[in-house]
């Protein structure tokens, strides 16, 4: 015996919504979700009208509605039902949320970095700033001051470049502060440097092109060269930033369509590139026609001397593709990422980006801007740096005292991040799984391998930790470490 009808719909008599809809789509609904098994016998029109307090009509209307669409069906003697051949999917509840009824292409990313954590859980994953720090009262009024100046042209479609009044601003920050003498046509903004990566990719790479990156290295910049295809070409880093040489040796047989590296503060070890290894390396990539896509995202972030300009500044070749944020001297959460290079490569990213993004949000373009030309960028920043210094010191004190035996390092001359070696005989791996069951995370050097091999590092992102989260998540990691 088929179950009966058992059902309560609500109808809403405020909605856009004809009730005779209303009622379709709450019975199909049903239907979807199990709630009406098929061959379940309907109430009549009458009889439903009643209960929902509608006009016949209505219902009639409805149920017309469900016998075309092949959800009702009428007997021999007239009676109404759900119909008992509807697919075995059409009832299971929860289906929608089940799984696709579709292959999906395999795919291993490192999501797990961008995964929110529980509150509870002091996390020094990522190297990323404090939004506490930022003063969002700041950017609040530059909104309101961008969106009263405009004509409303922010708010209709713009150049895929980004707004011209922040490019301006950048560029001109570009040639005061890192030495590269650009014009607001030689960039474009995007949102964030992770979607700049991603739009030189595609207007860069054909499948099977070779990409070098560093080892180790960070695994966001090898999945957005992974996606169009690219072969990936690891080349180790050691203490003075990427192995040239190493490089040099491969490219005897190897023919290259870029390189990603990061100079100024290698991701993950933060060793910056040494300078005979730049000039090296602009002088390979003249001879063998391969870009350098340079990622500088933290270099407001230096503290024990002056930083080290961009090599985008002493490219005499135009190999060099820079890319940039001021996530980092901001807030993490606010998405701004620029790229300087070539125009024809402009204009091929630009082309993709059109596709892509259309373009970024230029409300919020605007808004920065006026942060830039009021000088809010560049005073947040210096008070930044200056906390960011002390919390440095304060992790590395606080690393001696509770781990000097567990790990050994150098404090990073920059960035906001620290690599550490651990002793030997310690599992790193099992280490970080305890640090999280105990309220702590951070990442292994497994997660910067490209062959994903287990290496006897941790990586410590203070930026995002005050005083006091710092002295409880060594403790944490400590207390991890010793169970």
């Amino acid at each position: 015996m088929k179950p009966a009808w058992s059902l309560a719909l609500d109808l809403d008599r405020r909605s856009h919504l004809p009730l005779p809809q209303q009622l379709v789509n709450g019975v199909v609904e049903a239907i979807r979700q199990g709630r009406l098994a098929p061959g379940a016998p309907v109430p009549s029109t009458r009889r439903l009208a009643a209960a929902l307090g509608v006009h016949r009509n209505t219902v009639v209307a409805a149920f017309d509605d469900l016998v075309a669409q092949g959800w009702f069906e009428t007997t021999r003697a007239s009676h109404t039902r759900v119909t008992g051949a509807l697919p075995e999917a059409a009832a299971v509840p929860g289906r929608r949320g089940a799984g696709p009824g579709f292959d999906l292409v395999p795919w291993k990313s490192s999501a797990a970095t961008f995964e929110a954590v529980p509150k509870k859980v002091l996390d020094f994953t990522g190297g990323l700033p404090d939004p506490r720090l930022f003063d969002a009262r700041l950017l609040a009024r530059a909104y309101r001051r961008a969106l009263k100046r405009s004509s409303g042209d922010l708010l209709d479609f713009g150049s895929p470049a980004g707004d011209p009044v922040l490019r301006a601003r950048l560029a001109a920050m570009l040639t005061e502060r890192r030495g590269l003498a650009v014009a607001a046509d030689d960039l474009l903004v995007t949102r964030g440097s992770q979607l700049a990566l991603h739009l030189l990719a595609l207007a860069m790479v054909r499948p099977g092109d070779t990409v070098a990156v560093e080892s180790p290295g960070y695994p966001s910049a090898r999945e957005a060269f992974s996606l169009p295809g690219a072969r990936l070409l690891p080349i180790p880093v050691d203490g003075e930033g990427l192995d040239v040489e190493a490089l040099a040796r491969r490219l005897r047989t190897t023919r290259l369509r870029a390189l990603y590296v990061t100079p100024h503060h290698q991701d993950p070890t933060t060793v910056t590139l040494s300078a005979r290894r730049r000039l090296r390396l602009l002088e390979l990539a003249r001879a063998h026609r391969f870009a350098i896509i340079e990622a500088d995202y933290d270099y407001e972030f230096q503290f024990d001397a002056a930083p080290v300009l961009p090599m985008a500044s002493t490219d005499p070749h135009g190999v060099v593709v820079y890319v940039g944020t001021l996530s980092k001297a901001l807030a993490p959460g606010l998405r701004m990422g620029f790229v300087v290079a070539p125009r024809p490569l402009l204009q091929a990213v630009l082309a993709v980006r059109g596709q892509v993004d259309r373009q970024g949000d230029l409300v919020l373009e605007r808004a920065v801007a006026e942060l830039l030309e009021e000088g809010e960028v560049l005073r947040h920043s210096l008070k930044a740096r200056r906390i960011f210094h002390a919390r440095r010191d304060l992790l590395g004190s606080l690393l001696a005292k509770r781990l000097g035996r567990a790990l050994s390092f150098e404090l990073p001359r920059g960035g906001l991040a620290l690599w550490a070696r651990a002793a030997k005989g310690i599992d790193v791996e099992r280490w970080a799984r305890r640090g999280l069951e105990r309220g702590v995370r951070f990442f292994t050097g497994r997660s910067y391998s490209p062959a994903g091999e287990a290496l006897p590092f941790v990586r410590l992102g203070f930026g995002h930790l005050d005083e006091r989260e710092l002295e409880e998540a060594v403790r944490r990691m400590a207390a991890a470490l010793a169970y």
